[in-house]
């Protein structure tokens, strides 16, 4: 495809060794200068299908080159890594800009002059109002996740943005869905853009059981450890985003006895083979593994996947949750979720096209009933195989010994190896809060008094309850109690599709009155 030396290097070493459907269709059109609108889904490889033909074509040295939108900073930031790590063989510098960082980090970074930019809308607005980002020597503009955008009310903003930037560019826009806005806003800023549609891939394990747990941060390994109670998982898979949390995890979980084991990308294949051996014949557990190290893991009888960390892309958890209900067996699979991580979760739950049921946490009495429940069962089916050898002794421990006494003596006996219970109820986070982002702010016309009143209005808050208000241009940043985090992103759901609703009624009537 005619790609620069460096640039095939990196996608070697990136262990690049076919191309997704998106990239395969995006890139070759993308190289011969054509506009591209693009329909896939997210963790289809879409960053690379615009991120390789922007490095094969800007040069070092050359400021604000390309120019990415998405709609939240974690996208961003994404984002920005992913297209540095792909030119890091060209030199090529990347800075995303974003609400909640300090502009003044941002400002020096935008000193290096870089050749790629990356940002939300509305913190590129702000520089741009500023004349801290040029647009005048721009090549390539990308729409990232459009629907996203468009749903979060940055439509104006987008506009605002693309009427600045030079007519002759090359621009890109992907979206999981192009519904009518969508392709009008194609038509409007795009030069006969070429149409990639990539069909969505069988998206969810009809036998895995899902549902997650809302959990605050400081109670997460509680959490955790109550519902291993509860669940009694025979296998279970523990999923985390780092190294080092994997490390940690393994460490407390084992003090207080559970059998576990980490696996990540530090360790020598031996040290990995010795940790499988364990997990294959029981001697362990609790597996914990990154996404990386999991990769390639043949393991049967897998009862439980635990998300402890939920990932930031929707098919790495279509891979995580395959590792069980395997052969057609049942499997569970459980996600933690922090407030602000909900947003997360409903990405995940469109790409699989189906909702995720919430569980509450068992209480303390619940967990204790369960594990008695469970050893009574096991002492029972050990009751019905052949056990004459020991009957003689049995008898002459209930004639000699107080049975009651002596029951629960074998009981302690069988449960001395079971994992610490944790013998206090977890806050579940009813008195802890969360900052979350909202898709409203100023542009919106929306200030701290308007959002709270706002939040009374439509929520079952009062003023007292809400903490502390960040209102940027077309995002802001709200404290409320983690129980009501649901709630509050509901109630701006459902403000939108009013507003849509709105909007749709005017063009209706606007064009009713022309035809008149």
């Amino acid at each position: 495809m005619g790609l620069k030396e460096e640039l095939l290097i990196m996608i070697e070493e990136k262990g690049y060794e076919k191309p997704t459907p998106i990239q395969s269709q995006t890139i070759p059109i993308a190289i011969k200068g054509y506009d591209v609108m693009g329909q896939a889904q997210t963790g289809t490889g879409k960053t690379a299908s615009f991120g390789i033909p922007i490095l094969n074509s800007i040069k070092k040295g050359e400021a604000s080159q390309a120019l990415i939108m998405c709609p939240t900073r974690e996208l961003a930031v994404q984002v920005a890594k992913e297209i540095a790590s792909l030119g890091r063989g060209l030199h090529i510098t990347v800075v995303p800009v974003y609400g909640g960082q300090s502009i003044d980090i941002q400002l020096k970074l935008l000193r290096r002059n870089p050749e790629v930019i990356v940002g939300t809308p509305g913190r590129l607005l702000d520089h741009l109002s500023r004349q801290t980002i040029s647009l005048k020597h721009l090549k390539f503009v990308v729409l990232d996740e459009a629907d996203e955008m468009l749903d979060m009310g940055f439509l104006p903003d987008i506009e605002r943005i693309l009427k600045q930037c030079p007519v002759n560019r090359q621009t890109f826009l992907f979206s999981a869905t192009l519904a009518d806005e969508i392709r009008n806003l194609g038509q409007k800023f795009m030069n006969d853009p070429e149409i990639v549609l990539i069909e969505p891939e069988f998206k969810t394990v009809s036998a895995v059981e899902q549902r997650f747990y809302r959990v605050s941060n400081k109670t997460k390994i509680e959490t955790l450890c109550r519902i291993f109670d509860f669940e009694q998982p025979t296998v279970s898979l523990v999923f985390c985003r780092t190294k080092r949390r994997v490390d940690e995890l393994v460490q407390l979980l084992n003090s207080r006895g559970y059998k576990s084991d980490g696996l990540h990308g530090d360790m020598s294949q031996r040290e990995r083979d010795h940790i499988m051996n364990g997990f294959r014949n029981g001697d362990i557990k609790v597996l914990i593994a990154t996404d990386l190290a999991a990769r390639g893991l043949d393991i049967d009888l897998v009862t439980h996947v635990f998300n402890f960390d939920i990932p930031e892309d929707p098919d790495s958890y279509i891979h995580r949750i395959g590792r069980t209900g395997r052969a057609g067996r049942g499997g569970i699979a459980i996600t933690l979720v922090e407030p602000a991580q909900i947003r997360l979760l409903r990405t995940i739950e469109r790409h699989i096209g189906k909702s995720i049921d919430q569980a509450i946490l068992p209480t303390l009495a619940e967990a204790i009933e369960q594990q008695e429940k469970v050893l009574i069962e096991k002492l029972v089916k050990a009751g019905e195989e052949p056990v004459e050898a020991l009957n003689d002794l049995a008898g002459r421990i209930l004639a000699d010994y107080d049975a009651q006494k002596m029951m629960a003596a074998a009981l302690k006996m069988i449960i001395a190896d079971s994992p610490e219970m944790e013998m206090t109820d977890i806050d579940t986070g009813s008195s802890s809060t969360a900052h979350i982002e909202v898709p409203v702010g100023k542009a919106q016309g929306f200030y701290p008094r308007r959002l709270v009143d706002f939040l009374v209005e439509r929520t079952k808050l009062s003023k007292h309850q809400i903490g502390d208000i960040e209102i940027q241009r077309s995002t802001s940043y709200v404290e409320v109690p983690i129980n009501n985090a649901d709630e509050v992103y509901e109630a701006f759901i459902n403000y939108k599709q009013e507003r849509k609703k709105q909007r749709g009624y005017k063009r209706t009537g606007s064009r009713s009155e022309k035809s008149h």
